[in-house]
């Protein structure tokens, strides 16, 4: 049986095939050598990310003015084939099958079967507080097999201009006898995609006003009359964001007397880079004789007005620049506002006063400014739509925050990252190796819009962008102890019954760690909680052994890993009272084979450890030897004098005392006269005889000259 390692992970992309070289040995007879292919395929896993999977769930912010059904997220990477996606807000839930809202009234947000979660179609309230909205999502596909997580969108106020009026309140004085679709003023607010509406009066209308451009032109002859308009400002993708001013009209009578001028009112739009001393308007004037020499003119109006431009006779002229992208123009609307008084020099005087409405436009002088630095360092276990830095590009022209940002050549496996449009910052879309390749050069573009009254005027600048890849060590998860055996006695039925709590430790980078049954449970018996094991009793009458294969996985991105935890539990089943009974049923278990792998701690001593053992165990044995010869030694010397003793005792005087021999003979004559030996010689008197202890010879000794002779 060949069994694949707990702690294994296959990657078809780098390896798809295996070549085992397998070898039977059997006694008596030749080896057999054989090979096993085994060939990795790729396939579809259903596994969903982190942090998606995580308790508190992926983060999403987005802006309020994002456009409607854009994409804010995606669950899965790459949709996979036979999704049923679920989402719940606050505890409602649905299904979807379709792209579809969410059936619930907590968020206006929409989820796909793809996993996409989409902008509501109306786009978001464009609030100046932080809107948040949470979904749980749980997607399953057609195997059963499921995932779920959590997403949290944070919708942030918009940083684009919101729509406002300069000055809330016009007022304008005309002179009757304006014809119908002359220009009697025009209004202005600033943002993006700027329409007006006139709220009030709808009836009678005299007065009508340009969408686009915000004029305001006559319907009919005007008479003495007064009119008080309502209008309303309001961005065309975004209606809920607008504003609202009044224009107060008022028709007055004419004088015969005074002077008549052509225009009436002067209405007009001047680009700003118009050069100082340059003509607007040339006044046609006359008098009540129809001659224009005693007529006088000047201008009135705001300080600003009368700064920026001056009457020459009866020429309206620029007096300095009118620059667009200052601050002080945008507070003013980019609009200018005076009269011009025309007056006769008779007596009493005579006037007539001219509107005048002067409206700067925008003209793109400048191009895009790349940033200073644009390097940034991304962690290589980055995950999906991770946000890697932001390039913060300038442009002088008004309005600031205009700027598109793109990638060239876009995304793809080759430059794994994309670029908000309007945000400018740059996100991982695929997966990174910085085995592979350690830092991407990127070429961001940038380009300036709705600078210039054509919008297709537009100025673009290519800046490098430089993404360092930061390596993080692959550590797969690592769980004490790998294989456990565990003994349990089933509770009643329909408990829950905790059996084990997984120890493991993942990665240095502190990725949650997802804990999955992957064998063994086939019939449900068992279910994790975070790391925990519980056993779901039933009504199982027979002792049973399970075998689980519990998956661990860790890390984050591309780089997950994963360990196998094997678990041997024996279940005892729940005892019950069964009542008596007279039929006996044999049951034979068939027992399945159960492998179980025990590791046992080996100490293999060092050599140098080994070698000092054995001489210090040698010196010791030597050391005891020499104690116990010393020990004999010392009782032989003993029984050596006693004897001496003796003999000396039973020795005659004048006689000599017996060489080194002597305890020899000594022991000798006495082992004989214990056998009836009669004595040689008549006790107490040494006649010279004894008998040589090694060969049994006898001899006498001569005790004069100290010789030896055999008898």
């Amino acid at each position: 049986q060949v069994t694949l390692r707990a702690s294994a992970e296959l990657d078809a992309r780098r390896v798809n095939q295996y070549t085992l070289t397998l070898q039977a040995t059997c006694p008596g007879e030749d080896d057999v050598r054989g090979w096993l292919f085994v060939r990795v395929t790729t396939g579809q896993v259903l596994r969903c990310d982190t942090p998606f999977s995580s308790a508190g769930g992926d983060v999403v912010q987005v802006p309020a003015d994002v456009a409607p059904r854009t994409p804010l997220y995606a669950v899965l990477p790459q949709p996979l084939g036979g999704l049923t996606v679920s989402g719940c807000s606050l505890g409602a839930c649905s299904s979807h099958k379709r792209e579809q809202p969410l059936r619930n009234h907590n968020t206006p947000l929409m989820l796909t079967r793809r996993g996409l979660i989409l902008a509501p179609d109306n786009g978001f309230d464009p609030s100046k507080d932080t809107q948040m909205f949470r979904l749980e999502i749980e997607v399953m596909d057609r195997h059963g097999h499921n995932c779920s997580g959590a997403v949290r969108v944070e919708v942030l106020p918009s940083r684009r201009p919101r729509v406002t009026f300069p000055e809330p309140h016009w007022s304008v004085t005309l002179t009757e006898g304006i014809g119908p679709w002359e220009v009697v003023t025009k209004v202005h607010a600033s943002g993006e995609n700027v329409r007006y509406a006139i709220l009030a009066p709808m009836a009678p209308m005299l007065f009508t006003i340009n969408e686009e451009t915000g004029e305001i032109r006559s319907t009919r002859r005007l008479e003495v009359a007064h009119a008080h308009l309502l209008i309303q400002a309001y961005n065309a993708l975004h209606p809920a964001d607008h504003a609202t001013a009044t224009v107060n009209i008022t028709v007055q009578g004419t004088d015969p007397w005074a002077p008549r001028c052509v225009p009436a009112i002067f209405v007009s739009q001047v680009a700003e880079t118009v050069s100082p001393g340059s003509t607007l308007v040339t006044l046609r004037c006359t008098d009540s004789t129809g001659t224009d020499e005693h007529l006088r003119y000047a201008l009135e109006g705001p300080p600003a007005s009368r700064s920026h431009f001056c009457m020459e006779g009866p020429q309206l002229k620029v007096n300095t620049t009118l620059d667009y992208d200052l601050e002080v123009m945008a507070t003013m609307g980019f609009q200018f506002t005076a009269t011009i008084v025309v007056t006769t020099g008779g007596q009493p005087p005579r006037s007539t006063r001219v509107p005048v409405l002067v409206t700067v436009t925008p003209v793109n002088e400048f191009r895009p400014t790349c940033p200073n630095s644009a390097t940034f360092t991304v962690p290589e276990t980055a995950a999906f739509g991770s946000v890697v830095g932001r390039v913060a590009g300038t442009d002088h022209d008004y309005p600031p925050g205009s700027l598109e940002y793109s990638l060239e050549g876009g995304s793809s496996p080759t430059q794994p990252f994309s670029i908000g449009r309007r945000t400018g910052e740059i996100r991982v879309v695929g997966p990174l190796d910085f085995q592979q390749q350690k830092s991407y050069r990127l070429v961001v573009q940038l380009t300036d819009t709705h600078n210039d009254l054509d919008l297709a005027k537009q100025y673009s600048r290519l800046c490098d962008v430089t993404v360092h890849l930061k390596a993080v060590p692959n550590q797969m998860p690592v769980c004490t102890p790998e294989v456990q055996e565990l003994r349990i006695t089933a509770g009643s039925p329909g408990s829950r019954q905790p059996v084990t709590r997984l120890v493991c430790q993942g990665s240095s980078d502190g990725a949650t760690l997802t804990y999955s049954i992957a064998e063994g449970n086939e019939d449900g018996h068992f279910q994790l909680e975070g790391n925990a094991v519980v056993y779901l009793p039933n009504n199982q009458v027979e002792p049973r052994t399970f075998v689980l294969l519990v998956e661990v996985l860790g890390g984050s991105g591309a780089r997950r890993r994963s360990t196998v935890v094997a678990l041997v539990v024996h279940v005892t089943p729940w005892s019950t009272p069964v009542p008596p009974s007279t039929t006996t049923q044999h049951t034979t278990l068939q027992k399945e084979p159960l492998i179980v792998t025990q590791t046992e701690a080996v100490w293999h001593p060092p050599a140098w450890f080994v070698a000092v053992l054995t001489i210090t165990g040698t010196l010791l044995l030597a050391t005891l030897g020499c104690t116990a010869r010393s020990l004999l030694c010392s009782e032989q010397e003993q029984g050596l004098t006693s004897a001496f003793c003796s003999s000396h005792r039973n020795r005659v005087p004048g006689k000599l005392f017996l060489g080194k021999s002597s305890w020899d003979v000594v022991e000798q004559s006495r082992g004989k006269e214990e056998q009836g030996r009669p004595p040689i010689s008549s006790p107490g008197q040494f006649d010279g005889r004894a008998q040589d202890a090694r060969t049994g010879r006898d001899y006498v000794f001569n005790s004069m000259t100290g010789a030896r002779r055999w008898i």
